[in-house]
């Protein structure tokens, strides 16, 4: 049984969400996002709040109850307050500067990585080792940053490469004599 899709998503001032058909569409001071619901359950929109039901009693829209609940509730909050990813880059010589629409990023290979900036992306280095990947859609946030991510990973030995902030590298003990 869903918990989480029991709970309606309230809607906060400046967003207006609307249900045509199956597509359920956000708009809000960072933009519009928009997805198709799942035809396992029914959306409706009422009082500032968006509530989901499972149509049937099959175990997937049980599942699909609380996963469509979970995909509206990060539309709104997106388009409301948007999402941010912070990255950090440590290792002598590392570091990353925004240059246009491209993310320039020095790894310790024998060129720079360059990075296009995705339209829906914000992406600014207060610091040159520090990253900020923000925008309104949650799962697009979360890609650009691991892609970043992916181009040097950290490694356990010095903790050397890109790694999220909140994110804690398990070190390991280098060769003993």
């Amino acid at each position: 049984m869903s918990r989480i899709g029991k709970n309606p998503v309230a809607i906060p001032d400046g967003v207006s969400v609307e249900l045509a058909g199956q597509t359920l569409t956000a708009k809000g001071r960072l933009g519009t996002l928009s997805m198709v619901v799942s035809g396992e359950v029914s959306a409706s929109v009422a009082d500032g709040h968006v509530t989901i039901a499972p149509k049937g009693e099959t175990k997937r829209a049980r599942a699909m109850w609380g996963t469509t609940r979970a995909l509206v509730n990060n539309m709104v909050t997106g388009v409301a307050t948007g999402f941010t990813r912070n990255l950090e880059i440590n290792g002598v010589g590392y570091r990353a500067a925004v240059q246009g629409n491209t993310l320039t990023l020095q790894l310790g290979f024998s060129h720079d990585v360059l990075y296009p900036i995705p339209e829906d992306i914000r992406i600014t280095c207060e610091r040159p080792t520090a990253i900020s990947v923000s925008g309104a859609d949650r799962q697009r946030v979360g890609q650009v940053a691991a892609e970043i991510r992916a181009y040097r990973r950290p490694e356990p030995y010095k903790g050397k490469g890109v790694k999220y902030t909140d994110e804690t590298i398990r070190r390991k003990e280098g060769k003993k004599k």
